[in-house]
């Protein structure tokens, strides 16, 4: 059926008239006919575009699979009344936004640390340290810059975590820290730190390559708003770093970002360079972005803290989108609290995110957990060791929370087929990425695999338009669920792994991802803290006295 009057034909059986569109597709679908490569060839004429005959092999059973996904959302029955979320919010309800005052940030209290013989060991300390020996000029801004510059250009060729170094930027960055800190004028706990960008975040005079080979050489005349806020800090930023190729995965146009605690391993992705750079001591923090696991996968492979804030916590202006509904900026760091500290320069509208709400956050490192109420996912922890293979490192974890007086609630999350929802992120990706797939040059990308973005950017024209609006209309219906859940609670303990990541990228809620532990072959497991919609600030508070009850943030890899 690979002549036009043959598949004109076929649209007059199906009842669809002379009138063409993709659903027609569809309508094949419903009747039960089998999607076959003809199928496809007939569809994309009608769509406009065109496809070789190696792209339909790939997309073939994606195409079918997604039919599976389909089936699902039909069987959820959808009342009239329920919304879809089309521009999206995560606030189920009026209310939900927390108001009230913002207070200055209130580190944690921690003996003064002297200057090391060898400036190389503070390479791991947290920001807690470096801000300390920084505000008393004990250590100063150029001494730290130029310290992990020379730890990125010497570790980078093993890690392959790097796009571009600033050495001048950064350089300039850290003389004025310094000239500013000595004439008395210290702007908080980040002047003078240097930090890396995961390498969808525009920076004036720098290539942003989104790691892919077709926009190596793309330039922005302005900064993202996140660079702008961590300059207006007094952060020194040293280098774009990597993310897999348009944020899936650890492989660039590169290679393959290393994990430092086994370099024949991939630091898994996307935010695959702020998670090595970090863990390797190679900046004092870095900044990732997460749509659907990107801060939380690297965290635990790196055995780094990371922090995916609420949906509509940190303006994404001038990162690069992949899915308007889905995308989030978030620290990745050394400890909790430095990620607090970074979160707190963060935060807030910036008038050009109409996704972001202003609500206080409100930092204080020796809060106590009194009044505070978590629950544990009981099923999760409960699952024996072939289907949780980290069940030792979470059970150990539950008794450290009990350990610290807490009493721990049960709880289930809400049921829904989350997968069947990812159709959202997979249409949202190729609209964002319609004129590239369309152009052909997709095929210059490095990954072409069946589940890579080329693929998934040509089978995403096959998802029909009335679907990706009931798929988020079942998304209200999981908010508003997650909601009478969190309304009970303050904080939920889980393993990283399972439904939860799906479910919390969907449903907007902020995570903190921190190292739980050691397999026997050196490798990080993690361990996630769940919050409220804008509820960091008692979520970072568990996960901080958790963390400061283990010693596993502290251990790193030796790379020489």
């Amino acid at each position: 059926m690979t002549d036009r009057r043959d598949f004109l034909a076929a649209c007059s059986t199906l009842g669809v008239g002379g009138s063409l569109f993709p659903g027609v597709l569809w309508a094949k679908v419903a009747a039960g006919a089998e999607i076959t490569d003809e199928t496809i060839v007939a569809a994309a004429e009608v769509a406009g575009v065109t496809f070789s005959p190696e792209d339909r092999a790939l997309m073939l059973d994606a195409v079918k699979g997604q039919t599976r996904s389909l089936d699902q959302l039909h069987a959820i029955p959808l009342e009239n009344a329920v919304a879809p979320a089309m521009i999206f919010t995560p606030l189920p309800r009026a209310g939900a936004v927390p108001t009230g005052p913002q207070h200055p940030v209130r580190m944690s209290r921690r003996p003064a640390t002297a200057r090391p013989a060898r400036l190389e060991d503070l390479a791991f300390a947290e920001l807690t340290t470096l801000a300390d020996l920084v505000r008393r000029r004990v250590v100063t801004s150029v001494d730290l810059t130029t310290m992990y510059l020379a730890r990125l250009e010497r570790l980078d060729p093993k890690l392959l975590c790097t796009t571009t170094v600033l050495r001048e930027r950064a350089l300039a960055q850290a003389r004025a820290a310094d000239a500013e800190i000595a004439a008395g004028r210290w702007r908080g706990p980040l002047h003078g730190i240097p930090w890396g960008a995961k390498d969808l975040l525009a920076v004036r005079g720098a290539p942003t390559t989104w790691g892919s080979a077709p926009f190596r050489d793309q330039r922005f005349d302005e900064d993202a708003t996140v660079v702008q806020r961590l300059d207006a800090a007094g952060a020194v930023l040293i280098a774009k770093l990597t993310l897999g190729e348009l944020a899936q995965g650890d492989r660039w146009y590169g290679g393959m970002t290393r994990n430092p605690w086994k370099l024949d391993q991939g630091s898994s992705g996307s935010s695959a360079g702020p998670g090595s750079a970090t863990a390797a001591g190679c900046v004092g923090f870095a900044i990732g972005s997460e749509t659907l696991g990107s801060i939380s996968s690297p965290s635990t492979r790196n055995g780094v803290t990371g922090l995916r804030p609420t949906f509509g916590r940190v303006p994404r202006t001038g990162a690069m989108a992949l899915s308007w509904s889905m995308d989030k900026l978030g620290p990745m760091c050394r400890s909790v609290e430095d990620c607090a500290l970074v979160f707190s320069a963060l935060h807030g509208p910036d008038g050009r995110d109409q996704t972001v709400h202003a609500a206080p956050f409100n930092w204080d490192g020796d809060a106590p957990l009194r009044g505070l109420k978590v629950g544990y996912v009981k099923s999760a922890f409960d699952a024996p060791l072939e289907r949780h293979p980290t069940k030792p490192f979470d059970d150990a974890a539950l008794g450290v929370l009990r350990g610290l007086g807490l009493e721990l609630i049960p709880v289930e999350l809400p049921d829904f087929n989350y997968n069947a929802m990812r159709i959202i992120l997979t249409a949202e990706a190729g609209a964002a990425f319609d004129a590239f797939t369309r152009s052909g040059r997709v095929r210059e990308m490095a990954q072409q695999g069946a589940g890579a973005w080329p693929n998934q950017f040509r089978t995403s024209r096959f998802i029909p338009a009335v679907d990706y609006v009931n798929a988020n209309r079942v998304r209200t219906l999981a908010i508003e669920a997650w909601d009478v859940l969190m309304r009970q609670l303050d904080v939920i303990v889980t393993p990283t792994a399972g439904t939860q990541l799906t479910a919390t990228n969907l449903t907007g809620h902020p995570a903190v991802i921190l190292p739980n532990g050691f397999r026997d072959d050196g490798t990080p497991v993690s361990l996630t803290f769940l919050g409220r919609l804008f509820g960091e600030e008692s979520l970072l508070r568990v996960a901080h006295h958790y963390q400061r009850a283990t010693p596993h943030h502290h251990a790193h890899p030796e790379l020489g």
